[in-house]
């Protein structure tokens, strides 16, 4: 049955991109159109992209969503091609090294802002160079053509989403739904195992597999808000969800990595209770019911201080997914709790792979330029566009190279493709409209279904033989000018490579010391006395680091276990009755300036200096601690996160 609607949702999807292309070619000839080709390609990118990243048909919303990110990148593209245009008309060639810097620029900026809206910025640096390398013969035709540009992409959207919506988007809700439940069942065995003081490679696993999870359901939460308007409660519901599950993530680990030193912390009791297996949420539900019942009774000092915030949050749980289910009104207790906190947003560890992107998608467009001026090639302008093409799109990804490699492939098998459509296909039905739409529907169709699939190739094949074949106003067939785009776009995926291949990427390591040093600054600054910073909720931001982490470095179990604990240590101080007055108050500010001066080190020495500046400092902290007479609940913890750091101090200093 799984596999029927597998097979199913391949061939909707296949038909719903057969459609929003030929959609996009009768719209364009209709009209009138100089260049259909653009319509047409910007169509079949914007549905297919979002199937490709899927490995399957996309949800509801996100070929709308991707539309509009396609709307937003063109026109500040053409601005920005509008601008070094008339400031640099008279200097051709630095006008053209402008444009090199400016899509390397976007790429830097896309590196750095959130995924979802990287590809904006991708297109915003090419489309400015493919407007500047286009009227290299005619300037004066700048506007006109930044418009036709514009024109033709927004109609191509247009045609995406229309297909979208005629052939029954598939909505994400009931996905959630049950993701919901099965995500509480996780967190409820998550904390018997720790209860029980289980496993460490067993316990490893699992809380890595629900911060995994817990990302998803985030991620499920923006396609939901994409589908439509009406999913607003659900969506308010959903972040504070994810706040909620990593804090019953963060709860439950500490309460394991308490009982390493005090195993007393919780009592036969408790293991006794938590023993019971679930095997769904109703099951979890009726577990909480027995669990507060007996709070009551013991009451919270008799309860473990983990057991006792999991409970709650485990209980804050259940009232917001009952209420993302029914997508009912917010209650006024469900409002307290999603106006609770102020989330932080925390500042990107991935600066210096950025500046490499930034360098790769610079060079290779200024290589794309000067071998274009050096041969004198007439295509020569369309391997510059493939490079600024693949460049600005893969830098963002996780393996820039096998982009690369696949849009290589996909130009390979363009030739054969192009070939047949060039020569036999097209001249064979351009006096009829309707078989040319059949025609480039069933090629449509069979390169969604391999799409769908990831299938190396498929995507740039379907890209790259669209952009060679003739699909202008009026239609000419000469084939060495065909042969030429085809080897054009070939040569430019070939340089395009070749830069990702010798500008090597280094950053993984110092992406790895710059995030665990950002988990030291957040246990640092939750060492607070002011009422707002309190208040913050850095565990989001800190999660989505640890994410980041688990994505640079899989199977590095130490750096999780130490980011982990940094977050555990962050949790506690927050909550920690820390004294108030004017001497803790100025420490805590020379604490911050300290490891904000450690996260900013350029050099190993200084970062060291600064590392152990840090260190003497907070011994000096927990003498003010005694001094002011802190209780156990703050001096703990602080002694905890100090032996924390003298221990890793060397895996948080050096690259």
């Amino acid at each position: 049955m799984g596999m029927f609607s597998i097979a199913t949702q391949h061939v909707r999807f296949a038909i719903k991109l057969a459609c929003a292309i030929v959609l996009a070619l009768f719209v364009g000839f209709h009209f009138q159109l100089e260049t259909p080709r653009w319509a047409v390609l910007t169509a079949a990118i914007v549905a297919a992209g979002p199937a490709f990243a899927a490995g399957g048909e996309p949800w509801s919303g996100a070929i709308r969503y991707r539309g509009m990110l396609r709307i937003i990148g063109t026109f500040i593209g053409c601005i920005a091609a509008l601008t070094i245009i008339i400031l640099m008309i008279r200097a051709p060639l630095l006008m053209v090294l402008v444009c090199c810097i400016w899509a390397g620029f976007c790429t830097w900026v896309s590196s750095l802002v959130r995924v979802e809206n990287s590809y904006a910025w991708g297109l915003a640096g090419y489309t400015a160079l493919i407007i500047v390398i286009t009227i290299q013969t005619a300037p004066l035709l700048t506007p006109q053509f930044a418009v036709e540009r514009c024109s033709e992409i927004v109609i191509g959207i247009v045609c995406a989403i229309v297909a979208d919506l005629l052939f029954s988007p598939r909505s994400i809700k009931q996905v959630i739904d049950l993701e919901l439940d099965n995500l509480l069942v996780e967190q409820y065995r998550l904390m018997q195992l720790c209860i029980q003081h289980g496993d460490s490679e067993q316990l490893d696993a699992a809380w890595g597999a629900l911060v995994r999870r817990t990302a998803a359901l985030e991620g499920m939460r923006g396609n939901l808000l994409m589908e439509s308007s009406r999913w607003s409660r659900a969506g308010r519901r959903l972040k504070a969800l994810n706040t909620v599950s990593l804090t019953l993530i963060t709860q439950a680990c500490e309460t394991y990595i308490m009982q390493n030193t005090r195993p007393e912390l919780v009592n036969d009791t408790w293991r006794e209770i938590f023993a019971v297996p679930v095997e769904n949420a109703q099951d979890v539900h009726k577990q909480l019911k027995r669990i507060r019942r007996l709070l009551v009774w013991t009451g919270e000092r008799d309860t473990p201080v983990t057991v006792y915030s999991w409970v709650a949050a485990a209980t804050r749980y259940l009232l917001l997914k009952r209420g993302v289910v029914g997508n009912t009104k917010i209650s006024a207790v469900e409002e307290e709790i999603l106006q609770g906190e102020v989330l932080v947003r925390l500042d990107s560890a991935e600066r210096h792979h950025a500046m490499v992107n930034f360098w790769r998608t610079t060079l290779s467009c200024i290589l794309g330029t000067l071998f274009w001026l050096w041969t004198g090639w007439t295509s020569g302008s369309g391997a510059m566009v493939m490079i600024a093409v693949v460049t600005s799109l893969a830098m963002r990804l996780p393996n820039p190279r096998m982009v690369a490699i696949d849009f290589l492939y996909g130009t390979l098998a363009a030739l054969p493709l192009g070939a047949l459509f060039f020569l036999v296909i097209i001249p064979s039905t351009q006096q009829s409209m309707l078989l040319l739409c059949i025609s480039l529907a069933v090629l449509a169709f069979f390169i969604g279904i391999e799409v769908q699939k990831r299938q190396i190739g498929s995507l740039g094949a379907l890209a790259s033989t669209i952009n060679i074949i003739v699909l202008d106003n009026p239609m000419t067939f000469h084939f060495s000018q065909f042969l030429d785009s085809a080897l054009g776009q070939l040569v430019g995926c070939s340089l395009a490579l070749m830069v990702i291949l010798l500008v090597r990427d280094n950053s993984r390591t110092r992406t790895g010391r710059v995030l665990l040093n950002q988990f030291v600054f957040a246990a640092v600054s939750a060492m607070t006395t002011n009422v707002a910073r309190r208040k913050e909720n850095h565990l989001p931001a800190l999660y989505q680091q640890l994410f980041l982490l688990l994505n640079k470095f899989p199977g590095d179990v130490a750096k999780f276990r130490l980011a982990l604990t940094l977050i555990i240590a962050h949790q506690r101080l927050r909550d920690a009755p820390v004294p108030i007055n004017d001497d803790l108050s100025a420490f805590h500010r020379q604490l911050r300036q300290t490891a904000d001066r450690v996260i900013a080190a350029g050099n190993d020495d200084k970062r060291r200096a600064c590392f152990t500046e840090l260190l003497e400092q907070l011994d000096v902290y927990q003498e003010k601690l005694r001094y002011w007479q802190a209780s156990p609940q703050v001096t703990e913890p602080v002694h905890r996160l100090v032996g924390m750091l003298h221990k890793y101090q060397h895996a948080l200093t050096t690259r």
